[in-house]
C-alpha cells in the first residue's frame, strides 16, 4: 500500500488535472468542485505532495478561479485588460510542478547515493511513472481518448521524444553531481541554445537586440558560479547538454504540433506528450542498462528499504510528467525561445526556494549572478518592444 504522501499526491494531482478549466490538456472528465470534495474530503482539496524528508508547511492550497461553460472549457472574460488567464494558469501550475519536482528529485538522488549512485536508473525510472499515467488516462472510462496515429506520426514523434529524454537524462545528472540551485543557474542559459537554434538551424530570425542580452545572461551565470561550493565539471557540462536538448525540443515540438493532419490523429496536446513520454521512456532504457543495469539488484535492495527513495522517485516522476505537461501547453499558445525565456524566469523561485529546503548555499556573489541573470532573460524577453527594429 503506498504511503500517506504518496496517496495524497496522487490524489492532489488527479484533483489538478480533473479540473477542465485548468488543464484540460491531462484529459480526465471536468466535476463540479463541490462533487470532488464530497468524493475526496474536503481537506485533500489543498493537498500538495511534500517530499519524503521534507516537513509538510501550513497553509499549502492552489487558488484557481475561472469561468466554465457546461462543456468544460474556459471562458475568457472580455475585459480591456485582455489577459489570458488560462495561459496564466498553465504557467502557474508549470512553475509550482516544477519546483516539487527538484525538491522529491533531489531527496530521490541522495538517498539513492548522490553522483554515486544511479542518476540514470532514477531519471529512466521517472519518465517510466509519467508513462504509466499516461497509459492510465487512455485505459480509464470517459478519460482521455487514446491517439489513432500512424507509424509515420510515431517516427515524425521520435526527435521530440530523444531531445525529451536527453534533456531529463542530463539534468537529473547534473543535479546529482551537484546542487539543484548550481544546476538551475546553468540552465539559466537555454535562451541562448534556443537563441543560435532558431536562428542558424530553424531560420527563424532572432534580433541584434535580443543577441545584446544574451551576454547578460551567460555573464550572471559564470559569476554566480565563483564561489560554487558543489562546483562540479560533470554538472557544468551536464546542464549544458540539458540545454542544448531542451532547446532543440522546444523547436521541433512546435513543428511537430503544427504538422498537418497530425494534431487530428494525435486528438489533444495531452496525448501529444504522452506519446512522447513514452517514446522517450523506450528511448532511454538501452543507455539506462548500459549504464547501470549490472547494478540492478542493489537499486531494486535501496528501493525496497529505503522509503526516501521510493516515495520521492514515484513523486517526483509524477511532478515530472505533469508540469511537462502542462510546459507543452504553453508551448501550443507561445514560441520556443518564449518558452525558454519563461522556463528561465522561473527558476529564480526555484534556486531560492529549494535552495532553503534542502539547505544549500546561497551567498552573495551565488545571488548576485542569479539576479544579473535573471534580469537579462527579463530584458530578452521586453528588448523588442523597448526597442523595436525597423
Amino acid at each position: 500500500m503506498l504511503s500517506k504522501a504518496i496517496r495524497r499526491l496522487f490524489v492532489s494531482f488527479l484533483l489538478c488535472a480533473s479540473i477542465d478549466c485548468t488543464v484540460p490538456g491531462f484529459g480526465l472528465p471536468s466535476a463540479p468542485l463541490a462533487a470532488l470534495q464530497k468524493n475526496v474530503g474536503a481537506g485533500t482539496m489543498n493537498a500538495f505532495a511534500q517530499p519524503a524528508g521534507i516537513k509538510q508547511g501550513k497553509g499549502t492550497s492552489l487558488a484557481l478561479s475561472s469561468e466554465v461553460s457546461s462543456g468544460g472549457a474556459v471562458e475568457k472574460k472580455s475585459s480591456g485588460v485582455g489577459i489570458d488567464i488560462p495561459l496564466l494558469i498553465y504557467f502557474g501550475l508549470w512553475y509550482l510542478g516544477n519546483y516539487y519536482y527538484n525538491i522529491s528529485n533531489k531527496l530521490a538522488l541522495k538517498a539513492a547515493g548522490g553522483s554515486t549512485g544511479f542518476p540514470m536508473t532514477i531519471s529512466s525510472l521517472q519518465m517510466g511513472v509519467g508513462c504509466l499515467y499516461a497509459i492510465f488516462l487512455w485505459l480509464a472510462p470517459d478519460a482521455r481518448k487514446a491517439p489513432t496515429v500512424t507509424l509515420d506520426d510515431i517516427i515524425k514523434t521520435l526527435p521530440v521524444a530523444l531531445c525529451y529524454a536527453g534533456a531529463h537524462c542530463a539534468s537529473v545528472f547534473s543535479f546529482s553531481a551537484g546542487s539543484v540551485s548550481f544546476g538551475q543557474i546553468v540552465k539559466a542559459a537555454e535562451p541562448a541554445f534556443a537563441a543560435v537554434l532558431s536562428q542558424f538551424v530553424y531560420k527563424k530570425k532572432v534580433s541584434k537586440a535580443k543577441w545584446w542580452c544574451l551576454p547578460i545572461v551567460i555573464g550572471g551565470v559564470i559569476l554566480a558560479s565563483v564561489n560554487e561550493l558543489d562546483f562540479a565539471w560533470s554538472a557544468l557540462i551536464s546542464a549544458c547538454i540539458a540545454n542544448l536538448f531542451a532547446a532543440v525540443r522546444g523547436n521541433e515540438n512546435k513543428k511537430l504540433m503544427e504538422t498537418s493532419g497530425i494534431k487530428e490523429r494525435i486528438g489533444s496536446i495531452g496525448n501529444q506528450f504522452a506519446l512522447t513520454s513514452i517514446l522517450g521512456f523506450l528511448m532511454s532504457v538501452p543507455f539506462f542498462l548500459a549504464l547501470e543495469g549490472s547494478r540492478w539488484p542493489e537499486f531494486v535492495q535501496l528501493f525496497k528499504t529505503k522509503k526516501a527513495l521510493w516515495a520521492n522517485l514515484i513523486a517526483s516522476g509524477l511532478w515530472f510528467y505533469g508540469y511537462n505537461e502542462v510546459s507543452t501547453m504553453t508551448l501550443k499558445k507561445t514560441g520556443a525561445v518564449t518558452q525558454s525565456v519563461a522556463n528561465t524566469a522561473k527558476r529564480v523561485i526555484v534556486i531560492v526556494g529549494v535552495a532553503l529546503v534542502l539547505g544549500e548555499s546561497l551567498d552573495f556573489m551565488k545571488l548576485l549572478g542569479c539576479g544579473i541573470g535573471i534580469g537579462g532573460v527579463f530584458l530578452y524577453s521586453i528588448i523588442d518592444k523597448i526597442f523595436p527594429e525597423k
